[in-house]
């Protein structure tokens, strides 16, 4: 059994927001709006580029007749307008949120993300109100390979790393949480970590849904005998308790 979560430290992207898609479709997009057609694995080829060198390869490719530095801000407008208008929360997400402020548990962002990217798609998707700060790298001046995002946030928050949950989606940022002293917890996403089985290993805990990590959460901090406790189903669907395994490994010295 590990200790009681008091607070919770989220990242937005795969985790409250159903936002990677983006990242992984918007040079098709753009391609797409000016008239040419993606060609066949062009997601895969972009996925892991900065901004700066899709632009340069999305301009040498299909020949475009603009400076890669427009590309790069037209790039840049279509990501901000997918998450001021399209981005959706993901599922569960405001149940969480519900449970929180029922139970009187705080909880901020952590993210790499802009701020008003985040805090707009949030608000749209009537998160924002739940949260007491959004905390991005840019801000910190440190990325998440460093521990100082989660600190600062923890120092606001008022709870030691100990009693304080880190939820990524993520592998390196997990990793970071966890070796500053912090409970983890790791979220499936499709788009995500590709490493889902080292995610699994180095979590305190692993949820596939938000829905799960409520309900590790309730079960955790003691329950309620007043609140319907929602079912923990296994990995992928399968039988038996996924938290009633977790928290046999939190035991065992995680």
């Amino acid at each position: 059994m590990i200790s009681p979560v008091k607070a919770i430290i989220f990242d937005a992207d795969g985790v409250l927001l159903d936002s990677l898609s983006i990242w992984r479709e918007l040079g098709k997009r753009y391609i797409t709006d000016l008239g040419y057609h993606p060609i066949a694995g062009m997601e895969e080829i972009l996925f892991p580029m900065s901004m700066e060198q899709g632009a340069a390869w999305l301009k040498s490719r299909f020949a475009l007749g603009f400076s890669e530095e427009k590309i790069v801000e037209d790039l840049k407008v279509r990501i901000q307008n997918y998450y001021f208008e399209e981005v959706p929360a993901k599922s569960g997400a405001r149940e969480l949120f519900q449970y929180l402020a029922s139970q009187k548990i705080p909880a901020v962002v952590a993210t790499s993300s802009p701020k008003e990217h985040i805090r707009r798609a949030l608000k749209r998707n009537g998160l924002l109100p739940f949260l007491k700060e959004i905390y991005t790298t840019s801000e910190i001046g440190e990325s998440k390979y460093s521990p100082k995002i989660y600190l600062t946030a923890a120092k606001v928050l008022g709870t030691e790393p100990s009693m304080t949950l880190v939820v990524e989606d993520s592998l390196y940022a997990l990793q970071t949480a966890g070796k500053a002293g912090f409970l983890t917890a790791g979220i499936y996403d499709a788009l995500g970590e590709p490493d889902q089985e080292q995610l699994k290993k180095d979590a305190h805990i692993y949820c596939q849904n938000l829905t799960e990590l409520q309900n590790y959460i309730f079960t955790e901090n003691g329950g309620n005998e007043n609140e319907e406790k929602i079912p923990c189903v296994g990995v992928g669907g399968s039988s038996g308790s996924l938290c009633g395994r977790l928290r046999q490994r939190g035991s065992e010295g995680r």
